[in-house]
């Protein structure tokens, strides 16, 4: 099995003391099992070679790819890293590989599925609470806020039982969701919390929050630890 994992590059800089590769294993997987990868590589990315992929945190979706401008100053971008991205989501799905999406990622899913995304909560919205608990002085694995699963049917709902408490990091949000996506969870102010294939595509959940840096919570290790298994099922099948 081999599972791709796609990062910033100042986050590929840390290697195996990335969070997202230490809850990987924290959740089973074995260390040749994950492979980092990042925009700079992407001549180099084979997604025939993976069992499946995850889409990591980071930097702001290009509005543009949304069809607006930015707005804010606060709204950085990596126009590499959406591009390769995109691409290799467009690929992943081509064959129909396992795909989780995290913060960013969720973000980055929804508008390749052309949705939307609130530039700012802060500017854009009325939220009741500080969706990106850094700026409050909290660090990334405190719990925030509740996040409640409204589709108990979905693959979201088979890991969390009705609510649960989850870290915040982020200042955008999905606004619009994208075509071919179905809504599984909200926060309490009313906000998309996560997002999954509404067809029969075999496994793709977004989350908007981290669980990589919460991963010793049981129900946040059990959302990788159920992406590491369809991925080796995936795998399975390929051999």
């Amino acid at each position: 099995m081999r599972i791709a994992l796609s990062v910033s590059e100042k986050e590929k800089a840390k290697g195996t003391n990335s969070p997202y590769f230490q809850a990987m294993l924290k959740a089973g997987a074995r260390p040749e099992e994950i492979e980092m990868v990042s925009a700079s590589q992407a001549s180099r990315v084979r997604v025939e070679t993976y069992d499946g992929v995850l889409f990591a945190g980071g930097e702001d979706v290009d509005p543009e790819f949304y069809g607006e401008t930015t707005k804010y100053p606060n709204v950085q971008v990596d126009r590499a890293r959406d591009e390769f991205e995109f691409s290799l989501l467009d690929r992943a799905m081509d064959r129909r590989l396992p795909i989780l999406g995290i913060c960013r990622g969720a973000q980055m899913i929804n508008v390749k599925f052309d949705g939307t995304l609130y530039q700012d909560l802060k500017s854009d919205t009325t939220s009741e609470f500080e969706h990106r608990q850094v700026d409050a002085g909290k660090s990334r694995q405190e719990i925030t806020h509740a996040v409640t699963v409204t589709d108990p049917d979905s693959k979201l709902g088979a890991v969390i039982r009705g609510s649960c408490r989850v870290n915040s990091l982020h200042h955008q949000a999905i606004k619009r969701l994208g075509r071919g996506l179905k809504v599984t969870a909200h926060s309490e102010d009313g906000f998309v919390e996560a997002v999954e294939g509404a067809d029969d595509y075999p496994f793709l959940l977004a989350v908007q929050w981290h669980p990589e840096e919460i991963v010793d919570l049981p129900e946040q290790r059990k959302i990788l630890e159920t992406f590491i298994a369809r991925c080796r099922d995936a795998a399975a099948r390929r051999a």
